[in-house]
């Protein structure tokens, strides 16, 4: 009987002789972890790693408008460009893995990111801001996106893909839990610049793992991807890369179902990386509450997140995606629409509830969405999914920077909520209304 994670090898066991003084059978050998099940754990702790600089904008906004005196608008601005970069560059990169291996690019990454982020702390003017955090790191965690854990999940495993995908997804919120308590402490009794440097050395570390443990493709090892009943050849380099990418965007575009998943994506970006990771601190401190205390919040969002994504992942192996997205959508809408009578000086368990409701609906939306790109997409699922992946940044952009506008506008965060609920039931709707594909008319995008 076939055991999650692990292979039969393939050695012979030797047949019991019958003849006097024959020796003792060798016992088959114990089951071995496929290299497949190593190979995500790398992955997980590169994305652990590099998602210090995920948990660091929200903890800028107020510290950098007391110090330069910036508006809220200009420094979310800054946060709209690194989260649309975020999205942007993940097509891009899904094609340069396909062309120059998944270590190199993320190594290369990782480095971009620590010096975009180590750069801010001598930085004086707003310019810089979106040059630094804006720029270098948006492209940064762009190559980190999380069409790295699709290309991870698409090479090395043709089964429990969609488990893999959710433990994948949950590392980023598994890196929130551990660096947004101690990059709120920092901020706060060491000033912005020290929490800058810490997330540039997060980020440095992780190099070392990713160029010596990770790799690039089951045949580089001489092993099949896990669940794959045959072995399956390393593909060439795919040169070309910016071309392939426009070139799927292109074919991916003709096809109702690419827009209604951009559509649904681009909601879900808006209320979680645009809405609650950047804006819930401050708008928790507006109300009296301490910003240790918010970011602390945030972290239980991180904990409950891991529960919930790992679940969605096993639900999507089992389940119609496009359902799970209708209910994912639905629930977080009506939990943002609750959010602005919660808001008090202090944690209290209504609160509470909704921290652990919203936390475990947060990246729930990923395995499903993945499933349905390779669903429709086949071998260019993870640059189509890119491409998805883009409108979700580009929805958490605006609404990055629009939550920032209305905030100086209203001098309140409560129209920011409602409209987001509002969209979340859009997407539930957007979700409902797609279509499976026919098995017979599986005709790969591109």
């Amino acid at each position: 009987m076939d055991t999650p994670g692990v292979v039969e090898t393939s050695e012979p066991v030797d047949a019991p002789d019958l003849h006097p003084g024959a020796k003792t059978p060798r016992p088959a050998r114990r089951p071995r972890i496929h290299r497949a099940w190593f190979v995500a754990a790398v992955a997980f702790v590169t994305i652990i790693g590099a998602a210090a600089f995920r948990s660091l904008p929200g903890l800028l906004i107020d510290p950098l408008h007391t110090e330069f005196g910036w508006s809220r608008g200009t420094i979310g601005l800054a946060v709209s460009v690194n989260l649309a970069l975020y999205g942007l560059t993940a097509p891009f990169a899904a094609a340069l893995m396909d062309r120059f291996g998944i270590r190199r690019v993320v190594a290369v990454a990782l480095l971009v990111i620590s010096v975009g982020s180590g750069l801010t702390v001598w930085m004086t003017a707003a310019w810089q801001l979106m040059l630094c955090w804006g720029l270098l790191v948006g492209l940064g965690s762009g190559s980190m996106a999380l069409a790295f854990a699709a290309t991870v999940t698409n090479r090395w495993f043709t089964e429990r893909r969609g488990l893999v995908t959710g433990i994948l997804t949950a590392a980023s919120a598994s890196g929130q839990l551990i660096f947004l308590p101690l990059l709120s402490w920092i901020v706060q009794h060491h000033h912005w610049r020290p929490a800058a440097v810490t997330v540039a050395l997060a980020a440095l570390a992780v190099v070392p793992f990713v160029w010596l443990l990770l790799r690039d493709h089951p045949a580089d090892v001489g092993l099949r991807p896990y669940g794959a009943e045959e072995f399956v050849p390393k593909p060439p380099p795919v040169t070309g890369a910016a071309r392939r990418t426009l070139k799927v965007l292109f074919s991916a575009a003709r096809t109702g179902p690419f827009w209604l998943l951009a559509g649904t994506f681009a909601i879900c970006g808006a209320s979680t990386n645009g809405l609650i990771q950047t804006h819930f601190v401050p708008a928790a401190h507006d109300h009296g509450m301490p910003i240790t205390a918010a970011a602390s919040l945030l972290a239980v969002i991180g904990v409950f997140d891991v529960v919930g994504t790992i679940a969605s992942g096993w639900f999507t192996d089992r389940y119609e995606a496009r359902r799970l997205l209708a209910v994912y959508y639905a629930l977080r809408g009506v939990s943002l629409l609750f959010l602005p009578m919660l808001l008090a000086p202090s944690v209290h368990p209504p609160m509470l509830f909704f921290i652990v409701f919203y936390g475990l609906d947060w990246v729930a939306t990923v395995p499903p969405t993945i499933a349905l790109c390779r669903e429709h997409y086949g071998d260019d699922s993870a640059i189509v999914f890119g491409w998805v992946l883009a409108s979700h940044q580009v929805g958490a952009a605006v609404v990055a920077f629009l939550g920032g506008m209305a905030r100086d506008v209203f001098g309140s965060y409560d129209v920011v909520w409602y409209a987001s609920g509002a969209l979340c039931a859009a997407a539930a709707l957007m979700a409902l209304i797609s279509r499976r594909r026919p098995a017979d008319a599986a005709v790969r995008a591109g």
